[in-house]
């Protein structure tokens, strides 16, 4: 048994680099979504064994805080709308290299 060690370190560096593309992209979309003034608040999940549950009223304290954030930025209605379609650019880069991963995968060479 032979193990070619070149197209093992090319897989590997291939990964690396897809995986840092694919999380520096949301990352930078999400820091550009808040930027912009609209800041992503979840609901907690209500699980029946869940350890800590928020109630309604530390829901719409979070709720509060996060408009409160949104109304003290420093940014221009312009910058805080380029800052929003920076960040859908930044999250669709995200998906094209999951996509073209996915393609490699599936349609890459030896195939």
């Amino acid at each position: 048994m032979s193990i070619d060690w070149l197209a093992f370190l090319q897989v590997f560096v291939t990964a690396l680099a897809g995986a840092g593309l694919v999380v520096g992209f949301y990352a930078l979309g999400l820091r550009l979504r808040a930027a912009s003034g609209r800041i992503p608040v979840v609901a907690p999940a209500e699980f029946t064994d869940a350890i800590a549950v928020l109630t309604e009223k530390q829901k719409r304290k979070e709720e509060k805080a996060a408009a409160k954030a949104a109304r003290k930025s420093p940014l221009t209605d312009v910058q805080k709308r380029a800052a929003l379609i920076g960040s859908y650019a930044c999250f669709a880069m995200s998906a094209l290299a999951v996509a073209a991963g996915l393609l490699l995968i599936v349609f890459g060479p030896g195939h």
